[in-house]
């Protein structure tokens, strides 16, 4: 049997390499890969008519909120000195953003073991993804992998290495792998106590181009209640337990740098969790859904002077159908959290459902998981 640390390198060295393959072999798959050459950003060209006065479809609403524009990315020069840019345009240099490009066919997701050990608890649930994405590449990545495969995927940039490598609980690292994988890969990051209830393929209607999506997310709570800050932190909460996206969005590389900042300030401080700061605002659905509407209201990405005014909670409560604003795709409730029986939600059998999840709460003490259930 091979040591320990010498199975680690052979496991990193093999999923490289299988990746590296299958990037340039793709076979047919729902949402074939093929990603180009690094090359600076480019803006949606597809205009205004999928941003504003547009009337909206059947199949998906749309929000007014002026032309999208992608800022562009560093020059792409060979001698260029990374140290002298920002964490920001460090991630943009390594990782610009495409959104002509396809939506690349991975499915990430995270465990403390593999399909292939007796413990793995969860084949249903990994075997539906693999059951609806045949072709894609699906891995279920573990803590000892996960590093070796951030250290090659980041190592232009140390700091963001210091900052994984300072989070003090698995919680905080599975919300910041999550960012990073879909930053520098793309695809499909879903909770591993997850079902794939239909293929992402069918996730948006056919009457959407690809080429003006470059991120996909759900509505996780929609608390319609005088007491809505007593049970969640954002009046319009999106889930982060399943996320579609291409390689270098501007959310993701924002989500990344704020996380990143926090950590390293946290960690020169010697302080992380607090009750200010709770898991949820550090590295979960609160900063994600925050990064979210900055983004929605960002004047380097949206002509804001053309908007017809902020993107706030109330563009979408309520919401039954894909919402589009710029490049981003909301899906309504029903769609990543079926079955709750609250808040609008419809149940699994409904056409937009698409994952279910099963709130296993596999990161929090046994007392406390199962949030889904009452007391």
């Amino acid at each position: 049997m091979l040591p320990f640390r010498r199975a680690i390198v052979f496991a990193v060295f093999f999923i490289t390499a299988f990746i590296l393959i299958r990037r340039a072999h793709t076979p047919s798959a729902p949402n074939p890969i093929r990603r180009p050459p690094p090359r600076p950003s480019t803006p949606n060209r597809d205009g205004d008519n999928a941003l504003h006065n547009a009337p909206p479809t059947s199949d998906l609403e749309h929000a007014d909120v002026g032309d999208h524009r992608e800022k562009p990315a560093p020059g792409q020069k060979a001698d260029l000195d990374l140290s002298k840019l920002s964490l920001y345009d460090k991630l943009a240099y390594q990782y610009p953003y495409d959104i002509e490009t396809k939506f690349p066919a991975y499915i990430w997701q995270t465990w403390r073991s593999t399909p292939e050990d007796d413990e793995f608890d969860f084949r249903d649930e990994e075997g539906s993804w693999t059951y609806y994405h045949p072709g894609f590449v699906h891995e279920v990545i573990t803590d000892q992998v996960a590093v070796h495969l951030l250290r090659l995927l980041y190592a232009p940039i140390p700091e963001i290495l210091e900052a994984y490598d300072a989070l003090p609980e698995p919680v905080l690292k599975a919300d910041f792998f999550r960012y990073l994988i879909l930053l520098a890969r793309g695809g499909i990051y879903s909770d591993i106590d997850t079902y794939a209830l239909k293929s992402a393929s069918d996730w948006l209607p056919d009457t959407v181009p690809q080429k003006s999506i470059g991120l996909v997310i759900g509505i996780e709570a929609d608390p319609d209640r005088p007491d809505w800050k007593d049970w969640y932190s954002r009046r319009i909460q999106f889930c982060q337990w399943t996320i579609q996206a291409k390689p270098g969005h501007p959310v993701l590389r924002d989500i990344v740098s704020r996380i990143t900042a926090e950590t390293l300030k946290r960690k020169k401080e010697g302080t992380f969790i607090t009750k200010e700061k709770s898991i949820v605002e550090f590295t979960g659905p609160a900063i994600w859904t925050d990064t979210i509407f900055d983004y929605l209201n960002d004047s380097r990405y949206f002509n804001m002077k053309r908007s017809a005014g902020k993107i706030t909670y109330q563009n979408f409560t309520g919401m039954t159908k894909p919402k589009k604003v710029g490049d981003v795709v909301v899906l309504p409730i029903t769609s990543f959290s079926p079955g709750v029986q609250q808040m609008g939600a419809k149940d699994y059998d409904d056409p937009m459902a698409f994952v279910k999840h099963d709130f296993e709460g596999t990161w929090k003490p046994e007392s406390e998981r199962h949030i889904g259930e009452v007391q």
